[in-house]
């Protein structure tokens, strides 16, 4: 029994000690564990996969995904990053510049800029080609001048009041509609995600005069193009108290985790110490600092539960950036097997 109970250790946690981790490499495979099988069937694997979503706000989603191996999740998180698309200021051509700010940095800050536009309505711009349409291209302007406020108190030192437009915000890009574009998007409002994101600081007779091109494109060809500010996961940790702990102990055990973890219960007039929410631990391993805890407690993660963090950053919400993602998974996948078919056995 004892064995059995090793073993389910070994293919379900990861196990975490004072000075290494344990059982990281997965080890379910066919054969490898007698009286296991582990061959893979479709059946069982609908059974034990499922999705829960346990938050989600405007930009910010939190979900788990259980039933999966690790490989399959980080396919999953590094599409998010790299490979959906989403639409970002390609190139910027420069009328007038005459801020302190040179023409390269002020184009490489615009790329930066998200772009509130839905890219599932657009094309990708074929290479070479240098004059966009618009059903590849967005073109936004960007032209502001500095003045002084002829209004401001002559003792006044403050910019804010002494001059007009001395700050350059994303606010002051506007949408250009290319060709057919206001009948194509009659009721699109294509613009910076955020109005207060600062590009430069102007002082008078200084002024910057740009047109930009928006276009197509994922994060593994430039960093600007990536819908997300963060996706990653983590593994659902599982806390277990060998004895109980009771009293003083019961206290430094609390302060040994994040707060929420760890609760006290008076019971027969005694502080007993008891997990209340594993999930809110970050696993500092702490408690391997007191040696009168140390062995009274063991520290895992499940193994095929993944906490995923998804936060956009305001391009598309986050729970469409996980179904598109999805969709390119099932792509890659399908390509996958096309190819095997394509392929004369021999």
């Amino acid at each position: 029994m004892a064995a059995r109970r090793s073993t389910d250790e070994m293919r379900d946690r990861v196990v975490l000690g004072e000075f290494g981790v344990r059982n990281v490499h997965t080890t379910d495979f066919p054969g490898n564990y007698p009286g296991y099988d582990d061959a893979w069937d479709q059946r069982r694997f609908e059974e034990a996969f499922r999705v829960d979503v346990i938050r989600e706000e405007e930009d910010t989603l939190e979900f788990d995904m259980v039933g999966i191996d690790a490989a399959i999740a980080n396919a999953f998180r590094r599409i998010l990053l790299a490979e959906v698309p989403t639409m970002a200021v390609e190139k910027v051509f420069v009328y007038n510049n005459t801020s302190i700010v040179q023409d390269e940095i002020l184009a490489h800050r615009l790329g930066l800029i998200p772009i509130r536009a839905d890219p599932r309505l657009f094309e990708y711009r074929n290479q070479g080609d240098q004059e966009g349409t618009e059903i590849d291209t967005l073109q936004f302007q960007l032209k502001i001048k500095c003045k002084r406020n002829p209004q401001a108190a002559k003792e006044s030192s403050d910019p804010d009041e002494l001059y007009f437009n001395h700050k350059v915000y994303s606010k002051h890009m506007t949408w250009v509609p290319l060709g057919n574009q206001t009948d194509l998007f009659p009721d699109a409002d294509f613009r910076p995600v955020h109005d207060d994101i600062l590009i430069a600081l102007l002082r008078p007779g200084q002024e910057i005069d740009v047109l930009m091109h928006c276009v197509k494109g994922i994060g593994k060809d430039h960093a600007k193009f990536s819908p997300v500010a963060t996706a990653s996961y983590r593994l659902l940790p599982d806390i277990t108290l060998l004895q109980p702990i009771e009293d003083e102990a019961a206290e430094t055990l609390q302060k040994c985790f994040s707060p929420g973890v760890i609760e006290i219960q008076n019971v027969n007039g005694k502080k007993v110490a008891r997990v209340a929410n594993a999930r809110l631990d970050t696993f500092s391993r702490e408690v391997f600092r007191h040696e009168g805890l140390k062995n009274l407690v063991r520290l895992a993660r499940v193994r095929n539960h993944y906490i995923f963090t998804v936060e956009s950053t305001g391009i598309l919400p986050p729970d469409v950036l996980v179904s598109e993602a999805i969709k390119i998974l099932m792509g890659k996948c399908q390509r996958f097997l096309n190819e095997l078919d394509s392929v004369p056995m021999e």
